[in-house]
């Protein structure tokens, strides 16, 4: 009996050592999780020169610039120039009708020639002592008066023809032949716009970044691509107390007429001295409320590993992004899926469909 209990117990033993050497390798524990490398791609952080630039939003002005009109009442009786014409200094641009003036004109002069030849008579009786002193002195007191009349009928003669104050070119007109004119009634513009003057302010803590003789570029959406350049002219020695900002004016050659009083435009005043800057593409840097991290890739133990690193930002200049610590020039720099890393992740670098940037992007869309 004991034998055939030993020889159960055998079985039995044997049985569950069969199935623990089974079932155990079931039950072991799994190895670590180990992520795949991320594929990303990246660029050098390169260290650039920028030139320093104030920038402002203006409003283009003629340097010369005038509602032309009568100074005195009347009917339009010629009209010298057509609408949008270039005119140079004094040419005759619209006379008012000056018959009644004329016609003043020549009553006038009858006048003084008759009070000339009475100062002669008055003249040669004074010299016989014939008349008093006093009768001379009326007579060339009466002469200089008609003479005056003739020069103020003349002078109402003169305002009745109109005439350019200056070179530049005419707007539209807005009278007819025919047409009464009240004193002050607008006829015509006439712009002076070679050169233009560009308007703009700026804030106080700019005053110090702004002189005369400054050079300027100046960018609007009318003509994109195309930049023109010019120098600051004026600066306003006061500030604007509603606002705290001063006005500058700059000077800008017009040669082809491209710009156009009223116009608005991007100015950017260069400082003359330039900066030196390590810049990264602006993807390169993962913008965080608890502030801005950059991932730059170092070799790690069985491939590339990433180091996170918090950074300052500093200018941006197109699609860059200038780095003010924490980098130095030639460092790799993650550009493209930094929100999926983390400080020790390892990483692929693939930048065969990295995006193109440029200083001076000019989107095909834009």
């Amino acid at each position: 009996m004991l034998k055939a209990f030993l020889i159960v117990i055998g079985i039995i033993v044997a049985l569950l050592v069969g199935i623990f050497l089974v079932k155990a390798p079931q039950f072991a524990g799994s190895p670590p999780f180990v992520m795949p490398p991320e594929t990303v791609t990246s660029r050098e952080a390169e260290e650039m020169v920028w030139e320093n630039v104030v920038t402002a939003v203006g409003t283009l002005r003629a340097s010369q610039g005038v509602m032309v009109s009568a100074e005195v009442s009347g009917t339009v009786s010629e009209i010298h120039f057509d609408s949008g014409e270039s005119v140079q200094t004094g040419d005759l641009l619209f006379e008012l009708d000056t018959s009644t003036e004329r016609a003043q004109l020549e009553s006038a002069k009858a006048t003084h020639e008759l009070a000339e030849v009475n100062l002669k008579r008055a003249q040669e009786l004074r010299a016989s002592r014939s008349i008093a002193q006093s009768e001379l002195d009326t007579a060339d007191a009466r002469s200089k008066e008609t003479k005056a009349v003739v020069e103020q009928v003349r002078a109402t003669l003169e305002k009745k023809i109109i005439r350019a104050p200056f070179a530049g070119r005419l707007g539209i007109r807005q009278v007819d032949v025919g047409e009464y004119l009240n004193p002050g009634a607008v006829v015509v513009s006439l712009q002076s716009i070679n050169p233009m003057y560009v308007d703009f302010s700026l804030p106080q803590q700019q005053v110090t970044k702004v002189k005369n003789g400054y050079a300027f570029r100046l960018e609007m959406d009318t003509y994109p691509g195309r930049s023109f350049e010019g120098g600051i002219e004026a600066i306003d020695p006061d500030l604007d107390l509603s606002n705290r900002m001063f006005r500058v004016r700059g000077i800008i050659v017009n040669d082809d007429g491209a710009l156009r009083p009223g116009m608005f435009a991007n100015v950017s005043i260069v400082q003359p001295e330039a900066s030196r800057v390590v810049a990264v593409p602006g993807t390169a840097v993962y913008y965080q409320s608890y502030g801005n991290t950059i991932f730059v890739v170092k070799p790690g133990e069985s491939g590339n590993v990433v180091e996170q690193r918090f950074v300052k930002l500093g200018r941006t200049k197109g699609d860059f992004v200038a780095i003010l610590n924490s980098l130095e020039a030639g460092e790799e720099v993650v550009t493209a899926g930094a929100f999926k890393l983390f400080n020790g992740r390892s990483v692929v670098v693939d930048n065969s469909k990295a995006l193109d940037v440029s200083l001076n992007p000019n989107p095909a869309d834009s």
